[in-house]
């Protein structure tokens, strides 16, 4: 992790900043999309973290921020039923994102500089990606060793 925002605002971001609503308890750095049939609220959509038919199925690059409005770190989650912030990111822009703990491997989660991450189908976080035909939507920007099955934040550039 970079900073202690899910945006590396020294990057000159040149994404789309979104406000909503969730209906999950997601925490920043989670790839999020709109919850389908919702109907809006206040003229804002509906979020949920991202749940494709498979891993790096293409939707909006959405990412969960911080929540300012109440002061929560960035690893504390929503409340459903919240205002949300989200930014879509543009190429080139550097965030810190949510990386999913492998379950079950009994040995550190190793994130290394230019590993290619995609999203994972049913929880929103970024894995490593399983082949070349699946899309990869960022690189890791640094070498991180994570504690064995816990998902952590991740210093990625969007691809």
């Amino acid at each position: 992790m970079r900073g202690t925002n899910i945006i590396n605002m020294s990057c000159d971001p040149r994404g789309r900043y979104l406000e909503g609503i969730i209906d999950d308890t997601s925490k920043p750095g989670t790839c999020m999309q709109i919850t389908p049939g919702s109907m809006l609220n206040n003229g804002r959509h509906h979020w949920e973290h991202y749940q494709a038919g498979a891993d790096a199925d293409p939707m909006i690059v959405a990412v969960l921020l911080d929540d300012p409005l109440q002061g929560f770190p960035v690893g504390t989650a929503y409340v459903s039923g919240s205002r949300c912030f989200l930014y879509v990111p543009l190429p080139g822009d550097e965030l810190n994102m949510l990386v999913l703990g492998q379950q079950g491997t009994g040995s550190a989660d190793a994130f290394t500089v230019g590993e290619r991450l995609t999203r994972a189908n049913a929880s929103g976080k970024l894995i490593k990606q399983a082949t070349a035909a699946n899309a990869a939507e960022f690189v890791c920007l640094e070498h991180i060793d994570l504690p064995a099955d816990t998902d952590g934040l991740v210093w990625c550039m969007r691809q």
